[in-house]
């Protein structure tokens, strides 16, 4: 009762008028890089690169805040759907097909995906991307410097009508042994009935076969269910920032006997959790030597950083560039992921017209961009906690935060390092090094 209360009075104190938020619409939620392959030998790349199903955007026109590009869908995408893939942009923007509008996105500090199926037709279509300027968001972005709309790349693709959407991993610890639990989310987008076989083969990294098999899964009407199988892992192949040591998962989508989809992903297998404030890694106690670094930092840098005695990074806020989190996985070095969330210019005080943090009108952002962070990073096993936000007062909106991050189940910590001891943050002791 306590708690309700006091989320009343702060939602008096925060009675500001309504912020002009445009929320995302149109928009996959977020999976992190997940690239669909032709064969098994283009999935080896385990990376984008141009295929039958998949073709980069490099040739762009510029006018304003506006960016243009055509692009093509061959005949061999016929009963199938067609993606864009955005990397991270430098603003809000929507995403236009042959004079369409296929979505908006208000948080482009990560990768995003479009279905635009409906929209593209056969032959040439046209892409235009229409940044938002000035941002909406800026209120919640006070690391950004102005400076012209830009992105990180940009390509279209193809999955099969069924086809996988997500791949999450869940390990634990169970009497002294590490079970992973590897989750494969299956999505149609038909409106009949469709049955799809998916097949599955972890290896190690000497190809040794760690579990494979397959699952026949039948999908109703733009239905989604998730497959799930459980294998051990040896102590030989637990990841942690000492023994970075990944294992191949290679997924295969099989309709009528014909295959759709081939997909490769690197997985590392750790448990985390916290004791008394002390993180745990498989276990056992762990002393984090911590780094503060911009996600913009390039894998020569945390290279450099590691072999200087850190162990672990927390990230600023800021745009994720796809593949950092890669780099930290094989790297070794562990990391604390960063919502893009820093409202500091906008003060301390709570009150009327003071921090976003506090305002309700706010509270559909501050939801989708910690939400965002998550499942950005939720796959990496060198994530072991997450950062609610940066140097943003407090109040209901990361409360509310807070409590959604909590209902993922997830025993990696949720933080917000300036929450100035209260209950919406979880604790994380980390020793020597960090700034």
């Amino acid at each position: 009762m306590k708690r309700f209360l006091t989320l009343i009075t702060l939602f008096s104190l925060a009675g500001a008028a309504a912020q002009p938020y445009r929320p995302t619409s149109g928009r996959e939620p977020l999976r992190g890089t997940l690239v669909a392959a032709p064969t098994a030998a283009e999935a080896e790349y385990a990376a984008p690169q141009a295929s039958r199903y998949l073709s980069p955007l490099e040739e762009w026109t510029a006018d304003d805040s506006v960016r243009e590009s055509d692009f093509t869908v061959p005949f061999a995408w016929a009963n199938r759907q067609v993606y864009i893939h955005m990397g991270p942009a430098s603003t809000e923007y929507e995403l236009l097909v042959n004079g369409r509008s296929a979505g908006y996105n208000a948080d482009p500090n990560h990768a995003a995906d479009f279905n635009v199926t409906k929209l593209a037709r056969e032959g040439r279509n046209r892409l235009a991307v229409r940044f938002t300027e000035p941002s909406e968001l800026a209120a919640l972005e006070s690391w950004k410097q102005q400076s012209a709309p830009a992105f990180d790349g940009a390509y279209v693709f193809s999955q099969p009508t069924m086809h996988i959407r997500d791949v999450a991993v869940n390990s634990r610890l169970v009497e002294g042994e590490t079970k992973a639990e590897i989750g494969i989310v299956v999505r149609t987008a038909g409106l009949n009935p469709k049955t799809s076989r998916i097949h599955y083969d972890l290896r190690t990294p000497d190809s040794t076969r760690l579990a494979s098999g397959h699952r026949e899964l039948t999908l109703g009407m733009r239905g989604e269910d998730t497959i799930r199988f459980v294998v051990s892992i040896p102590d030989s192949l637990r990841w942690n920032a000492a023994h970075p040591v990944l294992c191949d998962l290679r997924l295969r989508t099989q309709y009528e006997g014909r295959f759709g989809e081939y997909i490769r992903l690197r997985l590392g297998f750790r448990t985390v959790g916290t004791h008394e404030g002390q993180l745990t890694v498989n276990g056992g106690p762990v002393e984090l030597r911590i780094r503060e670094v911009a996600p913009t930092a390039a894998p020569h840098d945390l290279a450099r950083l590691k072999g200087e005695g850190y162990n672990a990074l927390k990230l600023r806020a800021g745009a994720v560039p796809e593949g950092f989190y890669a780099a930290c996985d094989t790297l070794g070095i562990y990391v604390v992921a960063q919502a893009p969330i820093d409202t500091r210019a906008s003060g301390t005080d709570i009150r009327r017209g003071g921090n976003p943090s506090n305002d309700p009108a706010w509270l559909p952002a501050y939801l989708e961009r910690t939400a965002d962070s998550y499942h950005a990073a939720k796959r990496h096993p060198s994530v072991i906690a997450f950062s609610l936000a940066e140097k943003s007062a407090n109040g209901i909106n990361l409360y509310e935060s807070y409590l959604q991050m909590k209902r993922t189940g997830d025993p990696r910590p949720f933080v917000y390092p300036d929450a100035g001891g209260e209950w919406n943050s979880d604790a994380l002791t980390v020793g020597p090094g960090e700034e």
